[in-house]
Parts: structure tokens; sequence; C-alpha cells
């Protein structure tokens, strides 16, 4: 059979998370004919664990103050944003009576608090716009035929044709959901640079055992800063968790790529919390003193109860060398200027972060040099495009990287 009368796709879209599905969605309302690829028994996969289960959707911030958290590449995605942002994804879901919220920090999420009911939004789209999915359907290569035409080929045996192919295969994070990284061997393969993979927010593990008593402990609006040779590189203030082997939560989520990379470098790595970043030193001070000579039989134990969460107190305390039964009349001078210190830098040394396979999002990807940011489609190749996950943009945490997602699968429909 001749290639120009085989049944043709205008397109045909790898992957099914928030990049693919939001491609396909755009394309059809084109009128354009379109099919979408999933390697799993479901679509979306991935969506439905993000926030722990709530999806933080977007964030309410302006197109500048996105830029600002994303690593410098994010710079590409200014045209995306523009063509479709946060207020143009809230009417999307709000269209598919799924009513949304802005919590601290400009953070969008379900009023229901339930990833589910994003998906189902999802889905109410897909449906709606007579998208054709198929599910189970592992993509092993692309060929690119007479014509231009592209053939994606199947593991089931199963071949597709169209004038254009859009890679939306997501990182190497969470591969349980599907996101192996076929797209960046993929990409390789037609000659495009691929920027090497590394975990993206995600915990770090320390030297000190401590954590192990502290699992599960939450701090609320503490300072954390990263220190190397003796310098704070950088720093975030917000919550962050104990974990068996580490540290984790949005500060320390935020900074772990920062980490990763002074590791990769042979840097000795710390990381300091700041207990009381809102408290001045001298003034707490002033403080624990008039404690000691008020209550001066009260053992320090007791007292710190009141500054700190009960559970962190003696581990706390054991950092500090300490006596937690100490009473407060026999703390010398000595003694309390160190339980000041450590209160303001409470101080871990990084072994290693996360691995790659619990990040929450993959650093790295197909180069965005080699994709024009105006349509999403390759410099290299004609015809093949890219969005999500799988192009070399990353931001922290508070909705961003959704954000982008949905906006690069946007403008890559818009143009298939």
């Amino acid at each position: 059979m001749d290639i120009l009368t085989r049944s043709l796709y205008d397109a045909v879209i790898i992957g099914a998370g928030p990049a693919g599905i939001m491609a396909a969605i755009t394309a059809s309302r084109r009128n354009r004919r379109v099919i979408l690829l999933e390697k799993m028994p479901s679509v979306a996969r991935k969506l439905l664990i993000s926030g722990k289960g709530r999806c933080n959707l977007t964030n309410s911030g302006n197109i500048d103050k996105f830029l600002e958290k994303f690593s410098p590449s994010g710079v590409f995605l200014r045209n995306a944003f523009s063509r479709f942002f946060n207020d143009d994804l809230i009417a999307f879901f709000e269209e598919s009576s799924c009513p949304l919220k802005t919590e601290r920090g400009g953070r969008v999420f379900p009023l229901s608090d339930s990833s589910a009911d994003i998906l189902n939004a999802l889905k109410q789209h897909l449906e709606k716009n007579n998208v054709k999915i198929a599910r189970d359907e592992e993509v092993v290569d692309i060929y690119i035929e007479k014509y231009g035409i592209k053939c994606v080929a199947a593991k089931s045996g199963r071949k597709y044709y169209a004038m254009s192919v859009a890679v939306c295969t997501g990182g190497l994070s969470y591969p349980l959901t599907g996101s192996t990284g076929f797209g960046f061997s993929m990409a390789k393969n037609m000659g495009h640079n691929v920027i090497a993979a590394s975990p993206g927010l995600v915990g770090v593990v320390v030297k000190s055992v401590m954590p192990r008593n502290l699992e599960g402990l939450s701090l609320e609006n503490v300072s954390c800063a990263v220190h190397t040779g003796g310098k704070i590189i950088d720093s975030r203030q917000g919550d962050m968790i104990f974990t068996y082997s580490g540290l984790s939560g949005p500060v320390i989520l935020d900074l772990s790529g920062l980490i990763y990379d002074l590791l990769q470098k042979d840097k000795q790595v710390f990381v300091s919390i700041n207990l009381k970043p809102g408290l001045d030193i001298k003034k707490l001070d002033a403080r624990l003193q008039r404690e000691f000579l008020e209550q001066p039989l009260k053992i320090l134990k007791n007292i710190l109860i009141q500054l700190l969460p009960a559970r962190l107190v003696p581990e706390f305390l054991k950092y500090c060398a300490l006596n937690p039964a100490k009473k407060a009349n026999q703390i010398t001078k000595d003694e309390r200027k160190k339980l000041m210190e450590s209160l303001f830098d409470f101080r871990f040394e990084i072994v290693r972060t996360g691995p790659i396979k619990d990040a929450i999002i993959t650093r790295g990807g197909v180069s965005t040099r080699q994709i024009n940011p105006k349509t999403m489609e390759s410099r290299v190749i004609k015809g093949v495009y890219f969005a999500g996950e799988v192009i070399d943009v990353d931001a922290k945490t508070g909705g961003y990287n959704m954000q982008a997602a949905f906006s690069t699968g946007y403008v890559c429909g818009e143009n298939l």
C-alpha cells in the first residue's frame, strides 16, 4: 500500500499526562484528527498523586513571578504562558464544573482537595472533543518516512501514521505512573540534544540518625539555608518535615536541585534550619534569661516545650549536648549561648538527595534551544513537537510545573 493511501492522522500524541491531554484537546477543537497514545491502562496517573492527591494545579502569580520560579531555561516558557496562562487554565476547569480555590502562596487547588476531580474534568473535555485514546499502547520508535510522514511504532506491532508527532512522555520521576524517560532516548535518536536528567523537588538524606526519631514531624515557617565552604549559597522559608533518613517538605524540595548540583561537584553540603526565623536573637535570649530567673527549678526540657514541638525537644537537646533534666538555675552562660545558636542554626550534613524515581519532577530534558517556543515544534525535525516535562524546564513547588505542562501542551495543540 502506498504511504499516501494509508489512513493518516493529522497528529499522533505520545503520552496522556497533562501536556499530552491538553495538546489533544486543543488540536481536536481545531478539527484536527488526532490520536493519544498512552502506555498505561489509564491516563494521567502521575497527576492523580500530585500534591499528595490534592493536585496543585497552578499559581495565581503573574508571568514574571512565574518565570522567577524556574531554572534559567524557563524563559523559554514566556510565549507559552502568554498564550495560555493560569486564568485560562482556571476557566478551562471551571467549564467542567470543577471549582477551584487559592491557598497560601497563591497555590491553586480543586475545591474538593481531590485530584480525581481534575482528572474527571480532563476526561470530560477529551470525550466532548471526541479525542481517540489508545491505552496500553507503548511506543517503541518513531520513523520519518516519505514526504515527511511520521510512523509511530508500538510494542503491540501497530503503527500510526501522521504528518505531526507530539512527544509528551514526561520525565523519569515516579516510573510506576509511566514516566520512564523513553521520550529522552527517542529525542536523542532523532538528533536532539538532551540535557542529562537529575532529580528535582526531592527529599535529602542526612548523615545524622536523628531524623529516624523524628520521622513525620513537620516544622512550620522555618528558614532553611544551604551552606558549603563556609558560605550560605541559598535559603528558603516555609514548611519542612523529617523523614526516616533525612529532610523533606516544600523548603527542602525547593533547595534540592541546588544541593544535588553541589554534591555532584564533591562539595560538603549542610542544611541549617533556623527554628525561629521570626524572632530576634537578642530578644529571645532576654526571654530565656527571664524564664530562667522566674522559674529557677523548672527543667530545661519543660522550658523548651514552650518554644519547640514537644517531640523535637529531646533530640534538639541531644544535639546541643545539654541535659534535658538540668534545672534553669544550673544552666551556664555558655550553655545558654549554645542553646541560642542551635535554635538559629540547627545543622545537618547532607549525604545525598533522594533518587530520581522519588522526585516530584525531572530536571533536564530536550534542550529548549532546539524547540521553537512559539509552536513547540522541533528545530531539528519538522513536524515533531515536544510538550511538558520532557522539555528542559523545571521550577520550584507551588503549581508552576503543572502550569508549564498545560501551557506547552496548549501551544503544541494549537500548532499540530
